[in-house]
């Protein structure tokens, strides 16, 4: 969304809603196959954790043991709710 400028590029723009749009259908045919609550928590937690990583990547912010550590805590948790079920 960074890159859209608020929604005026048409390129950057187009992608935000394809890749929104590509997330939620994910999500619908996971929920075909588990729990409403496990897939949602999964779907949520991976995404941010994923755009926390991309922001470290792409955008140059600022990387701390805290960030590190959260962002490890939200894959470990990811782990475990799958793990664990």
């Amino acid at each position: 969304m960074k890159y859209a400028e608020g929604f005026t590029k048409l390129i950057p723009s187009v992608l935000v809603f394809v890749f929104y749009s590509s997330s939620l259908a994910a999500l619908v045919f996971v929920l075909e196959k588990m729990e409403v609550g496990i897939a949602y928590g999964i779907w949520a937690s991976a995404g941010t954790a994923l755009i926390a990583i991309i922001g470290i990547l792409f955008f140059k912010e600022q990387v701390s043991i805290a960030k590190v550590v959260s962002i490890s805590l939200i894959i470990l948790g990811i782990l475990g709710l799958e793990l664990f079920d």
